[in-house]
């Protein structure tokens, strides 16, 4: 995989300090043998982990440049997932749940949710304890949901919008679709937390932002742990989706975190690319 950002200038401008989540997590799944990374030079890099252990690096530059790019090179191993290979402990088969004491405290800062957002998803009902629905289907039901009722967007700029906006809107960009599908799970009880990454172009032609940067929700369930949902595409996340951030927040998850500065305004211009090849 070979991923490239470049911002370029009209001026001389300086930079503060860029922040990365790109470098893959890793699991089970996904096996990572080499990585290249590039920057301005004479750059400072160091590498760390933050609170979520994302690898992060960070990049510190002491002179004023009318380009900033970032290139990074990976090779990987993709083993084969299925996303519904699991078994969910017998509290958690049906929804609503409660999550285990143990886990409650562990999960608690993903379930937070705003009292005064009710988020009404067409033709979805919420489960109820009068009326539990099985926990997986009415998952699969509500990413379906999400999918059709809420359009794809490619929007390379600016913060997520808040999820009842995304939803009045009825169009929104993956990092929009991923907050809403969030917000939806933590109103009925559920632990959820954000994702980004990349996703590797499927057979599918129907995908959305293939070969791209990407956003997704996961779902922690017991017996499973944390769950990929991607209503972006209305799917559950396999082998394709590879994930270099995890957060509760959007800006915990932001591939690139940093900014310019200059005494006079200049143009800016941005251009990125993705190549991911299969061997």
């Amino acid at each position: 995989m070979r991923y490239e950002t470049a911002y370029r200038y009209a001026a001389p401008v300086c930079f503060s300090r860029h922040e990365l989540r790109l470098f893959p997590r890793g699991d089970a799944f996904t096996q990572l043998l080499r990585v290249q990374f590039e920057t301005n030079a004479g750059a400072n890099v160091r590498f760390g982990r933050d609170v979520f252990d994302n690898c992060v690096a960070a990049c510190s530059f002491s002179e004023p440049a009318t380009e900033l790019r970032f290139a990074l090179e990976l090779d990987l191993v993709l083993q084969k997932k299925n996303p519904f290979d699991f078994l969910l402990t017998p509290e958690a088969v049906t929804l609503p749940f409660s999550y285990p004491a143990a886990l409650r405290r562990a999960l608690a800062p993903f379930q937070g949710t705003d009292a005064d957002l009710r988020l009404e998803i067409p033709r979805w009902k919420t489960p109820q304890a009068a009326a539990p629905q099985p926990t997986v289907g009415a998952l699969v039901k509500l990413n379906e949901r999400l999918h059709e009722c809420v359009g794809y967007e490619r929007r390379e700029e600016g913060p997520a919008r808040a999820p009842d906006e995304t939803l009045r809107l009825g169009k929104g960009a993956c990092r929009d679709v991923a907050l809403l599908l969030a917000a939806v799970l933590r109103q009925c009880g559920l632990a959820a937390r954000l994702t980004s990454g990349f996703l590797r172009e499927a057979d599918a032609e129907t995908r959305r932002a293939e070969g791209s940067l990407h956003a997704w929700t996961e779902v922690y369930l017991p017996g499973a742990g944390w769950v990929g949902m991607d209503a972006t595409n209305g799917i559950f996340c396999n082998h394709n989706f590879i994930a270099a951030a995890v957060g509760i927040e959007p800006g915990d998850v932001t591939p690139i975190d940093g900014s310019y500065y200059q005494r006079e305004p200049t143009d800016a211009r941005m251009t990125s690319r993705l190549e991911l090849v299969n061997l």
